[in-house]
């Protein structure tokens, strides 16, 4: 077991979070392969989930419906519900919350448990585990996979690599096993390495994480310097300590309400946009939405910066840049206008799929200096207005007249959670 001196970290995952809901929510499909994806009824759209019955005919998240269609023709499509989505979560967390003050979200359907001075009250890390999934499942229909070790980061890795494929849903990964277990493990394998630095850490040298993790830190950044051309060292002291199991992060509660450092949007947009005039709606509508929420956190900021990409991933065209506005503001229109400034400097007119914005060095909205022509006053006043309207009525209860041209996406956003429908 892990030793009573140590940490106990788990990381709870809950299994094809999206299906498995709408699985437990319509029980006529509990035998069929099911997935949750854009639109059912044009066939047409991403997949956001699969059951293990539809991963069983190869289906997988991020490809297509019709590419799903045709590995698994009775595939069952089910039109994403984000809202009762966000909902089960919150449900499972009260549960997770029975048995440790200390819970910690990843993700909707990830989140950290640090069950050190439960053993007491509740039995063995495995025994709570244990309790945990029975719970999660009688209370949600939902089966969860635990990873269990004495740091963070080892726990989703114990939960990923081990949790996720035996038979009981349950690993324990502790300090001493690192060498025998972790180690082993290919690269890519390794907890932040993407297909991108599998490539450069295979080139380097490294095949297992244990290459990595042997590796004197010192010379990690002088390979990594070697390889980047630029100076690594804050990445390369992070994989290092990833590959050896460091971390002393707490499990916080508050991780998510601590005041952002920075506020941002982007959009995926449902087709090229190839004119600055239509671009010019999104960064409004962005602007509106980054602003509302600094106003709602009573911040503002003085850093303006804006992104574009094209659809093309594999030859990916765009730019993200930013610049310091002359004084801090939450004013949608005058982020705007900052906004579409910095785009068309920086466009070369090629076609955008998606664009961000966000407002940075953000300080509170409070405290701010008056200038002789300063309007932002008379502007706060009245979007202080729109945004109690969009709080009591939904955001869709006032919208700009440009968002209801072509280019416009607010009405369409109105009713969809992280771009998803509710």
């Amino acid at each position: 077991m892990v030793q009573n001196k140590r940490r106990v970290i788990m990381l709870a995952d809950c299994q094809s979070f999206y299906a498995s809901v709408e699985k437990a929510a319509h029980p006529e499909y509990a035998n069929k392969p099911l997935v949750v994806a854009g639109d059912p009824e044009r066939r047409s759209g991403i997949i956001l989930a699969a059951c293990p019955l539809a991963k069983a005919y190869g289906v997988t998240t991020a490809e297509t419906i019709r590419e799903a269609l045709l590995k698994c023709p009775e595939l069952v499509i089910i039109k994403p519900r984000m809202q009762q989505y966000i909902d089960v979560s919150m449900q499972i967390t009260d549960i997770y919350r029975a048995y440790s003050d200390l819970v910690e979200p990843y993700s909707i359907d990830e989140q950290f448990i640090d069950v050190t001075g439960s053993r007491q009250l509740f039995g063995s890390p495995l025994e709570i585990a244990q309790a945990i999934q029975d719970q999660v499942r009688s209370d949600t229909g939902i089966y969860t996979r635990v990873g269990i070790s004495y740091s963070k980061v080892t726990a989703k890795m114990a939960c990923d690599l081990w949790a996720k494929k035996n038979e009981s849903g349950i690993f324990v990964l502790q300090e001493d096993d690192l060498e025998t277990a972790l180690w082993t493990q290919p690269i890519n394998k390794l907890f932040m390495v993407g297909s991108r630095m599998t490539a450069h850490f295979t080139a380097m040298g490294f095949a297992t994480i244990g290459d990595l993790a042997r590796t004197p830190l010192v010379e990690l950044k002088r390979l990594m310097k070697q390889k980047f051309k630029k100076n690594c060292d804050i990445d390369a002291e992070l994989y290092w300590r990833l590959a050896n199991g460091k971390d002393d992060s707490p499990v916080s509660p508050y991780t998510h309400t601590v005041p952002p450092k920075s506020v941002g949007h982007q959009m995926t947009l449902p087709r090229d946009y190839r004119q600055l005039d239509e671009i010019r709606v999104i960064l409004l509508e962005l602007a509106e939405l980054v602003c509302r929420r600094c106003r709602g956190l009573h911040v503002m900021g003085q850093v303006v910066s804006v992104g574009c990409q094209g659809a093309d991933f594999d030859h990916p065209t765009g730019f993200y840049r930013q610049m310091k506005m002359a004084e801090p503001t939450n004013v949608t229109n005058q982020v705007y206008h900052e906004a579409v400034e910095l785009f068309e400097r920086h466009w070369e007119g090629l076609p955008v799929r998606k664009l961000a914005l966000s407002l940075s060095q953000l300080s509170d909205d409070a405290v701010y200096q008056v200038s002789l022509f300063d309007e932002r006053e008379r502007y706060r006043v009245l979007e202080r207005a729109t945004d109690a309207l969009k709080e009591k009525y939904g955001s869709a209860a006032i919208v700009r007249a440009v968002s209801m041209t072509q280019s416009g996406q607010a009405l369409d956003r109105a009713g969809k959670i992280g771009g998803h429908y509710k």
